[in-house]
């Protein structure tokens, strides 16, 4: 215990506190890179080239619901996501880490360009790490909603 009574574990090479902390890094590195529009073949890098993408919901509505593989899934998700809609609100709430995963917490409301509906949804994305590249992404939403705000109608 520190002398203020809180628990730590030093953070020694290869920890698993380095690691946490490492992961949270990449988390935010990834958000970085997406909110500052670089170019989604760059953001691609961070992933395993056989990385695995998942974003449950309704995959007849939009190009990035569904589940895919590889780095250029990856670049098709944010592809995608840019095309479809634009960001209207994006708040981070948290960013978790284990030893092996990174969970990003947030809000975000999107008006879908197709039919200038917005989505207003809770969304957590998980991040599992595996030699300093993303190696799965899932992302958690209100899939419902982001359906309903996607069909025109």
């Amino acid at each position: 215990m520190t002398p203020s009574g809180e628990l730590y574990e030093p953070a020694g090479r290869g920890s698993a506190g380095t690691r946490q902390q490492a992961n949270i890094d990449m988390a935010r590195h990834l958000l970085a890179a997406v909110g500052d529009g670089l170019d989604a073949g760059v953001i691609a890098t961070l992933f395993a080239s056989n990385a695995r993408i998942e974003v449950p919901g309704d995959d007849g509505v939009l190009p990035g619901i569904g589940y895919r593989s590889g780095r250029a899934a990856a670049a098709a998700l944010i592809e995608h996501a840019r095309q479809q809609a634009e960001p209207v609100e994006f708040q981070i709430e948290d960013v978790l880490a284990s030893p092996s995963r990174a969970v990003i917490v947030g809000e975000l409301a999107a008006r879908f360009r197709a039919t200038d509906k917005v989505v207003d949804t809770a969304f957590a994305i998980i991040l599992t790490i595996a030699r300093r590249r993303i190696t799965r992404l899932q992302m958690l939403q209100d899939s419902f909603a982001v359906s309903r705000a996607a069909r025109s109608g």
